[in-house]
């Protein structure tokens, strides 16, 4: 996949679990996951306007804000430290999903290869479509019955609920 790096456009991300396994199936892998993507928000500057954390994939709405924080730069270091502490975690614990990730020549791996979907979003009514998808996934998986529900993703931050751990930024357009 070719990554176009348009600057002052919100960015559509969703990057899937290696074969899209569940890898991110249960609470506390999602809260690890929440953990890198704020640290992640330290590193890098990007507003983050929506995001959900499903089982077995990532979506991501967000506005890098200037050219030396690119999507590239920003996905690897969300997705390149988590990866790490996860597989080490299932490595000390013999975890049995380890065999389901190792690839022949030995190497773990926790997301799947490539750069996953990444779209430009351009009007405000395509980012709005963006967020209510992004916050209407679990839903749609069955997890829940009302986004609010899920407790990995910004929808409840979006509806007013202030116990959400990772507060979002204003809509850039």
């Amino acid at each position: 996949m070719k990554r176009i790096e348009g600057h002052n456009h919100a960015r559509f991300l969703t990057f899937s679990c290696y074969r899209n396994l569940d890898l991110l199936g249960t609470s506390a892998i999602r809260d690890e996951f929440v953990t890198s993507l704020a640290r992640a928000r330290e590193t890098h500057t990007f507003a983050l306007n929506a995001w959900v954390v499903m089982p077995n994939h990532v979506h991501l709405m967000l506005f890098p804000d200037n050219a030396s924080s690119d999507v590239a730069a920003i996905c690897r270091s969300i997705k390149q430290p988590f990866a790490q502490r996860v597989i080490k975690r299932w490595s000390e614990l013999k975890a049995p999903v380890l065999s389901a990730i190792t690839k022949d020549n030995g190497v773990r791996q926790l997301w799947q290869p490539g750069g996953g979907y990444d779209r430009n979003i351009f009007s405000e009514t395509e980012l709005r479509e963006k967020i209510e998808y992004i916050h209407a996934n679990p839903v749609r998986a069955g997890l829940v019955t009302s986004p609010t529900q899920w407790a990995w993703s910004s929808a409840r931050w979006w509806a007013g609920m202030e116990d959400d751990a990772l507060p979002m930024n204003a809509l850039p357009l």
